[in-house]
Parts: C-alpha cells; structure tokens; sequence
C-alpha cells in the first residue's frame, strides 16, 4: 500500500465545472435507466409521466454532455498526468468509453421517439419529429440497441465507480477526492488518511 499521501491540494482537485457536470451526468443517467426499466409496471397516468420525465431528462442529459464535452476541451482540469501510466490507460479509456456511448444513446433516444412520429417533450414544450415515421422492423432495431446500450453504459458506470473507491478505501490515494466539490477535503473522514 502507498504511504499516506499529503491533503489534496486545489490544482490536484478537478475545477467546479467539471466536477458539477460529472454528477449531473451520474445522476441523470441513473434517472433515466431506472425510469426507462420501471416505466411498463405503473398504470398509465402514472406511466406516461415517467415517459414525460425521461424525455425532459434525456434532453437535459443532452445540454449537459454538450457543456461538458466543450469545458473539457477548453477550460476544464485535467489530471489523467497524476496517475500511473496503467491507471491512467484505464481511467481515460472507460472515459471515452462512456462519452461515446452516452452519445449514442441521446441520439438512439431521439431517433426512437421522432422515427415512431411521437414527440419530444421538455417541461410540456413540444417538438416534433423532424423525420417521416421509420419502418416498424428499423424501429424495432432502434428501441433494441438502445435498451442495451443503456445496459452497457451502467455497467461501465457502476465498474468505474467501482474503481474510484476501490482507490480511496484500498489503495488510498485520494483519486476520489479529486472529484468531490467540497474545498477543503482535509476536513472530510472520507478524505483523512490514517498514518
């Protein structure tokens, strides 16, 4: 095991922007998965709802992977050079990973909803389907994919979680508080080492 390592220090912590988008993102897609897999038990006037809900969501879900792809490419901080080449090859690869697949599943959502003629509704402002209705087989193939790239991205997600305590609880090198909002980490048990 590492020895105990010095609080982190401000650069060695991700910038609010990115540390806020990164939990958006978190909680966004756990919404959306939990909803999209619970949405077939309620009756209808509940069940649409949550149909309503996932929509609003996926589009907010879009904005932010929009902030967040452009604040990493300009302004956001970044410290894949604090890790060891093999963590750091795995870190940046679940991250691409994830980016990829998020992506596909915004635009698999929107083609879903629109290619079926329905839709897209956020915060009750309508907007309809830019295209003609898909075929049924096409569309079938559509909701498939996406279901299980939904599958696929929590899995990923859960993995990569997975890792970042098994850093702060076994290994101990505080990658986890890099990516925590509060300033002053020093203060937090979650981020106290012992001797």
């Amino acid at each position: 095991m590492p020895d105990a390592m010095p609080d982190i220090t401000y650069t060695q912590r991700y910038d609010r922007p990115t540390v806020a988008l990164h939990w958006a993102t978190a909680f966004l897609v756990l919404f959306q998965f939990v909803l999209g897999e619970s949405w077939g038990w309620p009756a209808k006037p509940v069940h649409h709802l949550m149909v309503v809900a996932h929509l609003t969501a996926g589009i907010l879900l879009t904005a932010i992977m929009g902030f967040r792809i452009a604040w990493r490419l300009t302004k956001g901080r970044q410290l894949s050079y604090l890790l060891r080449p093999l963590d750091r090859f795995f870190a940046m690869g679940v991250e691409y990973t994830l980016y990829v697949l998020l992506l596909a599943e915004i635009v698999l959502g929107y083609l879903w909803r629109w290619g079926a003629g329905q839709t897209m509704s956020f915060f009750g402002l309508l907007m309809p389907s830019p295209f003609t209705r898909f075929s049924a087989p096409f569309l079938h193939g559509i909701q498939t994919i996406h279901h299980w790239n939904a599958w696929l991205i929590v899995a990923i997600a859960s993995g990569h979680g997975m890792a970042a305590i098994f850093h702060q609880v076994i290994l101990k090198d505080r990658v986890l508080g890099r990516m925590m909002l509060r300033g002053d980490q020093g203060a937090n048990p979650l981020f106290t080492q012992n001797p």
